[in-house]
């Protein structure tokens, strides 16, 4: 997969001068040999560089890793269960240069078959917690304010958030709101970032004809967990923990997890009423919404101890 991604990267790294970072977090696997391997038969040793990490510290801990590797003005955060469009670094690099107060700016992500993917969203806030929960048009209507994804558009948007699948940030910003907060392991970094990076001034921008592929959940189980309505790993739920208390407080949290409880009574008067409904939520979740409420800034639990 990441080869796969590195064949539609690599040309226009080369057209546009820029420089590649692959960050292995502690592949317990031959990845590594195999990507150097990869690099030497492209004959690009000048223009990707492999970084080992010796530990899986998770999402943002190696995008960090990336970042550190290399001074340059713009950084380009990309998953690895990504394809470039043709064209799509040289328009987010132009765009970019148009756009001197935007600091985060990210392309449209679209499935393989080009339908286009939500990648635009607004704050998770305490309310958006009940939408979530009670998953009823009644409820999203009254509160459509707090809807967190934003709809898809065909024009450019400014977000509270985008998607760090893909995302191009200036280095002015991470020099004055710093690096990504590897206090999480996987999820809510990228939107704390983002909330930090607004909170300091700067704008996000989605450029939606900058395209890129995102097969989504190459890298994590969590999306199709979550579609088949099975327990999530912990470290998403200590992820939402941190992410509230750091955002909204103790009392933002509180209210984020009583509101989140009250949809969920929602949705389960529905299905009373209405047996073909699902809610979203699995049968673990209002439990696990209170993890680490007493200490949200505890360190995660790492999904290789096998905690639940």
């Amino acid at each position: 997969m990441v080869i796969d991604c590195l064949e539609t990267l690599l040309p226009q790294a080369r057209e546009v001068g820029a420089f590649v970072v692959v960050v292995d977090n502690a592949s317990p696997d031959d990845s590594v040999s195999r990507l150097v391997a990869w690099v030497q038969a492209q004959g690009a040793s000048d223009h990707v560089r492999i970084a080992a990490s010796e530990e899986n510290g998770g999402f943002a801990a190696g995008n960090n890793i990336g970042i550190e590797t290399c001074d340059a003005p713009l950084y380009l955060l990309l998953n690895s269960d990504t394809l470039l469009r043709e064209g799509a670094l040289r328009r987010l690099l132009q765009t970019m240069a148009a756009e001197p107060r935007v600091g985060l700016l990210s392309p449209r992500l679209e499935w393989a078959d080009g339908e286009p993917q939500e990648s635009c969203f607004r704050f998770h806030r305490p309310a958006s917690e009940l939408i979530r929960a009670a998953a009823t048009g009644l409820v999203t209507r009254a509160l459509g304010r707090y809807e967190v994804a934003m709809r898809v558009s065909s024009e450019p948007l400014r977000p509270e958030w985008t998607s760090f699948a893909c995302v191009l940030i200036r280095r002015e910003v991470l020099r004055d709101i710093g690096l990504l907060d590897d206090g999480f392991f996987m999820y809510f970094e990228d939107v704390e970032h983002a909330f930090r990076a607004r909170e300091a001034g700067w704008q996000v921008l989605h450029d939606p004809d900058a395209r890129v592929v995102h097969l989504r959940g190459g890298s994590s189980p969590v999306k199709s967990r979550a579609r088949e309505r099975k327990r999530l790993p912990r470290y998403y739920y200590e992820s939402r923990t941190r992410y509230f208390y750091q955002v909204h407080g103790r009392a933002g949290l509180l209210a984020a997890n009583l509101l989140w409880t009250l949809g969920w009574g929602i949705a389960s008067a529905r299905r009373l009423v209405q047996r073909s409904f699902q809610p979203p939520s699995n049968e673990a979740e209002w439990r696990d919404i209170w993890i680490n409420f007493g200490s949200p800034l505890a360190p995660y639990t790492h999904p290789q101890q096998g905690k639940e």
